[in-house]
């Protein structure tokens, strides 16, 4: 191995500026985090899934603040994060939930919002899921059952999903008995919308699909896609493998609002293409932006 192979195999220092961006993104989605939860959900009676929602059970029970119990039943997976995941997502966790247990406890005092308990578990539940997937799109996290969810995914037959998805059931349950059985059905209720505003927040408003295509038109597809969407296409060697023949397969990124268009091209050059169409998180570099089409 060459000494410029191993340079480009180690870790590389971010740079100040980046630093800068992913401490502001991660402090403004703990902030935001903290605002869902104390100006939103906990006054209501309304709790969030995960270390958070044991954390707000054990704040009711005992009367101590709700940012004391946060950070000290997340440091034991900092430690885990730091040894199994890495020492910038370890720290950019830590910085999270240090600014969350300050903020929580800063916003205790502060009314409720609203006492609409629909409307708190609404809104609540958006606005904590925007913060916890601007942390989590920066590289950092804000309740350690992801951590603890990825280390027994190694040991256990279930995804991290699944293992996530039966530590809340079991939590967002255990509301039930701590405040009422409304309270939990209203916990789980903001859970699955801070799950889903998580999710965009991620992916981003503007989600990309990746398309491919197979035809033997390939070529007159690859011209249109170019000209009438204005997107560059790749052209990609295939061999069918019950044929036998050789095949021009187009790779393209359009972005949902173009995925009808790019449906009548295929249509109209070959409508026995083959056609596939998945989402993507997230693109970067190349020519992905779009061209002027007239």
């Amino acid at each position: 191995m060459t000494e410029l192979s191993k340079v480009q195999i180690q870790h590389q220092r971010l740079s100040k500026a980046k630093i800068i961006k992913r401490a502001t993104a991660i402090f403004i989605g703990a902030v935001l985090m903290a605002v869902g939860l104390e100006i939103f959900l906990v006054p209501n009676k309304v709790i969030d899934g995960g270390i958070t929602g044991i954390s707000i059970m054990l704040s009711h029970i005992t009367g101590f603040r709700l940012g004391i119990f946060i950070f000290l039943l997340n440091l034991p997976f900092f430690f885990m994060g730091y040894k199994q995941i890495g020492k910038t997502f370890a720290i950019s966790t830590l910085f999270g939930i240090t600014v969350l247990s300050i903020f929580t406890s800063l916003f205790h005092p502060v009314p409720a919002f609203t006492e609409d308990i629909l409307l708190a578990t609404i809104f609540g539940g958006m606005i904590l899921g925007t913060g916890v997937g601007l942390v989590i799109r920066y590289g950092g996290a804000l309740d350690g059952t992801e951590i603890l969810a990825i280390l027994m995914n190694k040991k256990l037959p279930f995804s991290v999903g699944e293992i996530i998805m039966f530590f809340n059931i079991f939590i967002l349950g255990t509301a039930g008995f701590v405040f009422t059985w409304d309270r939990a059905m209203y916990s789980i209720l903001a859970y699955v919308i801070a799950f889903k505003t998580i999710d965009v927040v991620i992916k981003g408003l503007d989600e990309s699909k990746s398309a491919w295509i197979i035809s033997d038109n390939s070529e007159i597809i690859g011209d249109a896609i170019m000209n009438r969407l204005g997107r560059g296409v790749t052209y990609l060697s295939g061999e069918g493998a019950f044929s036998g023949d050789d095949k021009k397969v187009i790779f393209c990124v359009i972005t949902r609002l173009e995925e009808a268009k790019l449906k009548e091209i295929v249509e109209e050059n070959d409508p026995n293409a083959f056609l596939a169409i998945a989402d993507m998180a997230e693109v970067r570099g190349g020519r992905f932006k779009k061209r002027d089409i007239h």
